[in-house]
């Protein structure tokens, strides 16, 4: 986020935004106060700087403005002071309450969820991802001339209402629908591409476990420490966006497919989650879950709540889910570590790969409970089985016996079937 500068001599210099942020607490021991903190970081990460913040105490936020008028004032005077290039409001702004903003304010006005499509924008590397993100800001700005669109209609028309102005408005509109149209084409193609993957892994009985969390929890970090993935590690919000998946081998060689998806956040927008839906829904296909938390975070609670709140929405439900409380090594607090809607709870640090052959002794046990243990002699005609055994299942032990070879395991229904 970067605004040209023109110098004495014509050259163009592009400096840092400097942005004030403002927020709307409508209730006492709301979450105001955090929100704009981590609207803070978002806006760190966008490349932009914070040099005022401002948050108003009001029953609702005003419809017109976002905060009440006197609150508008205070801004006008706060970026003369401080010298800002724009405000950033910690909610999704109506057109109204931004055009209105513009007005009084003379300034650029932005809100959250420019910010955060912003970061996305920038961090999209696949072609799904790219497609995705484009969708969700079309979307945004629709939303914004349809708004505008609506109010000029009301007018019908006289002065500011004739002329190119709103002739242009019309053609903004239809070229930003048949290209919405023609991503969500190209979007069909992708998913139908995953769709046809997703089938193949089910109908192989590769087990498959999603790793969701927090944005900035460490997701990246485990999935790299675990089965060298390579994945991008910064210590910035929303660093990895494209869903990457790798395969982890267990002991007695079993395979499992780890899918590290999207990060979450308070406040993610809908343009956002309806654009990234066939990205997030990785969580719904798997078998398990590993619901990675930040516990070096003092809101960890607040976001854990976040992450559930999201899965529930996206329909997410009656998974195993193994809960790993991480960045151990950065903790400062001694406040007992809880999730109650977890099947396992696990304290561990990534970065220090502490507590991850924990982990994969928690997962073998996990998977071995939708298995079923066999001791069977398997004949050396049907000596290939045995191959499908390692692959799907947990090969304890084989020996080689005059009938044929005697293996215990643990194997899943569809081999059992096979082994009677």
């Amino acid at each position: 986020m970067k605004v040209n500068v023109y110098s004495i001599n014509g050259e163009v210099k592009e400096e840092m935004e400097r942005v004030i942020l403002v927020g709307v607490s409508e209730q006492d021991g709301d979450d105001a106060e955090d929100s704009l903190t981590e609207l803070a970081d978002l806006v760190k990460t966008a490349g932009a700087k914070v040099v005022g913040t401002l948050i108003q105490k009001r029953e609702k936020i005003h419809p017109g403005t976002y905060v009440g008028t006197g609150k508008v004032v205070e801004i006008a005077e706060l970026l003369e002071a401080t010298g800002a290039t724009g405000i950033v409001c910690d909610d999704e702004l109506s057109p109204a309450q931004l055009k209105n903003l513009e007005q009084l304010l003379d300034t650029k006005v932005m809100d959250r969820t420019l910010i955060i499509l912003d970061i996305f924008a920038a961090r999209a590397s696949t072609n799904e991802g790219k497609i995705q993100v484009e969708l969700a800001q079309l979307k945004y700005r629709l939303s914004r001339l349809t708004g505008l669109g609506r109010s000029m209609s009301r007018l019908g028309g006289g002065i500011g209402t004739r002329g190119p102005g709103e002739k242009k408005l019309e053609i903004d509109r239809r070229l930003i629908n048949d290209r919405i149209a023609q991503l969500r084409r190209e979007l069909a193609e992708v998913v139908k591409h995953r769709d046809i993957t997703r089938a193949k892994r089910q109908k192989q009985n590769v087990p498959v476990v999603a790793i969701v969390g927090y944005t900035n929890a460490g997701k990246s970090t485990l999935l790299n420490h675990l089965t060298d993935a390579n994945v991008l590690e910064e210590d910035k919000l929303f660093a990895t966006l494209d869903p990457t998946t790798r395969m982890l081998q267990l002991s007695a060689r079993q395979e499992v497919l780890l899918t590290d998806t999207v990060g979450f956040i308070r406040k993610l927008p809908h343009h956002l989650i309806e654009a990234f839906k066939s990205t997030l829904e990785e969580a719904k296909y798997a078998d398990i879950i590993f619901h990675v938390v930040d516990a070096s975070n003092s809101q960890r609670e607040k976001q854990m709540h976040i992450v559930y709140e999201t899965l529930d929405n996206l329909g997410v439900k009656d998974k195993k889910i193994v809960t790993l409380f991480n960045k151990q090594d950065i903790r400062t607090d001694n406040e007992p570590l809880r999730d109650f809607r977890a099947d396992k709870v696990l304290a561990i640090s990534a970065t220090k790969e502490d507590g991850l052959e924990e982990i994969k002794t928690v997962l073998e046990d996990m998977l071995r409970e939708d298995k079923i243990y066999i001791e069977r002699v398997i004949s050396y005609a049907d000596a290939g089985i045995i191959q499908l055994v390692r692959k799907q299942g947990e090969l304890i032990s084989e020996e080689y016996v005059a009938e044929g070879i005697a293996i215990k395991a643990y194997v899943p229904m569809e081999i059992y079937g096979k082994l009677q």
